[in-house]
């Protein structure tokens, strides 16, 4: 599922270089961490968040077909200082 994920996210952004994915289990769960690069994040939120809710549907399906659970969180990294 994750190499799923970047494959989607990257062809969306225009900074493919700085998306990165962590896979977290949280009480069964995995919750794939989404960072990226500031400017891409509405471009992967999308208008009304269409595009965000568009993968978190083809995540859960696929995930439900192998038999897992999975989520999408987008984590913006708050600048240091």
């Amino acid at each position: 599922m994750q190499a799923f994920l970047e494959y989607v996210v990257k062809g969306l952004v225009a900074n493919p270089e700085a998306v990165t994915i962590t896979p977290v289990e949280r009480e069964g769960t995995t919750v794939y961490e989404l960072r990226l690069h500031p400017q891409d994040v509405g471009k992967v939120i999308g208008r009304q968040g269409m595009t965000i809710n568009a993968i978190r549907s083809l995540l859960l399906a696929g995930s439900a077909k192998q038999g897992l659970r999975c989520t999408l969180e987008i984590v913006e990294d708050q600048p240091a200082g």
